[in-house]
């Protein structure tokens, strides 16, 4: 990245090398404790000890994290305004919802990946449910007695829970939450059977023995939770669903602005404390270049047009 900087004009080396010069919002598009607003803050803490910036975290939930996509592609493009967006609000909610206000391949620049990682099946520690299959045959006995929660409409982790059903051709209720907090806490008093969450948002329930960890959706083990299985394993091949996070600004941003961004959270993703904080979350770290994580989203987002189709899911 220095070198890429060392090529640009005068006037854009000017532009980067005084940015930034007031703090930077980092818009969060769910609320506070879920697995987005715990890495956003890992990186906005980072930024500012590290980087020696300054980066506030502005939660903006609803609607399955479109609400804050929303207002980044709104944004000025300066560099003062940036979002950690998902899978879920950046390639799945643009072919579920019929009005969305932003083009994600158009509206938004690709900054910076942080990390991706599996979604989980759980189920509360006390649960009937032993294992994914428990949930199956359970759910052929009583088609639509099961219900399970997400942190909302049109989110990856909710595609992944329909997609299970799917596969394992069973019928539960999914109920939909203002993000993975929400649902938890439901999942914890018993009011909902089973939570599909990213591992972020639910790993430090597991490691504490309140939460019992029924599959994976990676088409690999999490390296956090090497003793679950995964869904493929336990007789649904091929079957893989991860999201992944990073921080994008509007577009139309300074490109030497987007790579100075770049450059130094790629730099805080290679430091072994914020890797072990990370996978403390039940995250992979993984650092990109602005092209590559564009590259991403792209090819991402033409795949799950295919996938949301097929499910039949809409959201009005």
């Amino acid at each position: 990245m220095a070198l890429a900087l060392s090529v640009l004009p005068a006037h854009a080396q000017g532009a980067a090398a005084s940015y930034p010069a007031k703090p930077i919002r980092l818009i969060v598009p769910f609320p506070p404790g879920g697995g987005t607003d715990i890495l956003s803050r890992l990186v906005a803490t980072k930024l500012t000890e590290v980087s020696k910036w300054t980066v506030v975290p502005d939660n903006r939930g609803g609607a399955g994290g479109t609400i804050g996509i929303s207002e980044a592609a709104r944004a000025a493009p300066t560099g003062y305004d940036m979002v950690m967006g998902q899978k879920d609000n950046m390639v799945v909610a643009p072919w579920l919802y019929k009005n969305l206000s932003y083009d994600p391949t158009k509206d938004l620049t690709a900054v910076a990946h942080v990390a991706y990682t599996p979604v989980v099946i759980v189920t509360r520690a006390d649960s009937k449910f032993k294992t994914l299959k428990d949930v199956v045959d359970a759910a052929r006995a009583q088609p639509d007695a099961i219900t399970f929660g997400s942190p909302g409409n049109g989110t990856t982790i909710h595609l992944a829970g329909e997609i299970f059903k799917s596969a394992a051709n069973i019928k539960i209720r999914h109920v939909p939450y203002k993000g993975s907090n929400a649902a938890m806490m439901d999942v914890l008093a018993g009011n909902v059977d089973l939570l599909v969450s990213s591992l972020p948002s639910a790993i430090s329930q597991i490691k504490s023995g309140k939460l019992r960890p029924l599959a994976v959706t990676s088409a690999k083990r999490s390296t956090s939770l090497p003793d679950v299985p995964t869904v493929a394993e336990q007789g649904y091949k091929d079957f893989d669903v991860s999201t992944w996070y990073g921080l994008f600004f509007p577009a139309g941003t300074p490109p030497e602005i987007v790579a100075k961004v770049n450059a130094e959270v790629n730099k805080l993703l290679a430091q072994p404390d914020v890797k072990e904080a990370i996978h403390a979350q039940g995250a992979e770290p993984q650092a990109m270049t602005p092209e590559q994580f564009g590259s991403l989203l792209k090819t991402d987002y033409a795949k799950w047009k295919g996938i949301v189709q097929a499910s039949g899911a809409t959201i009005e």
